[in-house]
């Protein structure tokens, strides 16, 4: 089965990320007419175009492709859409579509415009089995919180376009998605410490990407507790999502480009 899987690199991407992309309208739109069915099968068949891209490219490398920034960038866009189809199946917000569509979208044009050159060389650090599960949980967690970040955003415009607009469901539907995107992350950053323990001798070293990791898990950890203890004041709340979410984009990528990072972090083999 594996051997059926095409040879492909960044070259061969337009023509998986422009079906992808048009598939993702089309279930956004099917959303807004109501068709749910229709717009939850089109969006599956989006993720099933994209998968094969990165099941190819996994055969072509010969290795994960999680290892640069392109790649994990590769793994958001997938992601995302599905955080926004789990969104849409379990509360059946149609607009949830059209934003992580667009999001997806981003992400994939970047790297259209942007395309990395690979090889096949892995680092011995990488050569783990905690490697994958580590950089699948990170992802996965970014999308279901960028998910959240969306309804927050989504809450507020209306709260504030609509003076008896009830957040309840909303809000809930933001907590759960906070709430399983941290457990994810939890995970991700758990696989990590283990791994970190038998690639360099400890479990944590404050890199400047840990540390990053830690602000960024307690800056969640804050926001829901604000949540419990003043569930009114959820405005106040969601600056806090929104600041979290910024922190995580620091931690994924952000933090690479500081002055501290150069020549001496142990997680700069990506860039």
């Amino acid at each position: 089965m594996i051997d059926m899987l095409p040879l492909l690199d960044w070259t061969s991407f337009v023509y998986f990320a422009l079906p992808t992309v048009v598939l993702l309208a089309a279930s956004a739109t099917l959303a807004i007419m109501s068709k749910r069915y229709w717009a939850i099968a089109v969006g599956v068949a989006a993720v099933l175009v994209l998968a094969l891209f990165i099941g190819g490219m996994w055969h072509s490398l010969e290795r994960p492709p999680m290892r640069t920034m392109g790649e994990t960038r590769l793994w958001y866009s997938l992601f995302v859409i599905i955080a926004g189809l789990i969104v849409f199946i379990r509360w059946q917000y149609g607009w949830i579509l059209s934003f992580s569509g667009v999001l997806s979208t981003v992400f994939m044009a970047i790297n259209v415009f942007k395309p990395e050159i690979h090889n096949k060389t892995m680092m011995p650090a990488l050569e783990s089995p905690f490697f994958v599960p580590h950089v699948i949980s990170y992802i996965f967690a970014y999308s279901l919180l960028a998910a959240a970040v969306l309804v927050g955003i989504y809450i507020i415009y209306k709260k504030r376009k609509t003076h008896d607009f009830d957040p309840s469901g909303l809000l809930y539907t933001s907590d759960n998605l906070v709430y399983t995107g941290l457990a994810f992350l939890m995970t991700g950053l758990l696989l990590g410490a283990v791994w970190a323990k038998q690639a360099w001798g400890t479990y944590w070293g404050w890199d400047p990407k840990e540390t990053w990791a830690a602000i960024t898990l307690l800056s969640y950890l804050l926001y829901i507790h604000h949540r419990l203890y003043a569930p009114r004041r959820f405005e106040v709340s969601f600056a806090l999502l929104i600041l979290s979410f910024l922190f995580l984009q620091i931690c994924w990528y952000g933090v690479n480009y500081l002055p501290a990072v150069q020549g001496s972090s142990i997680h700069t083999y990506g860039m």
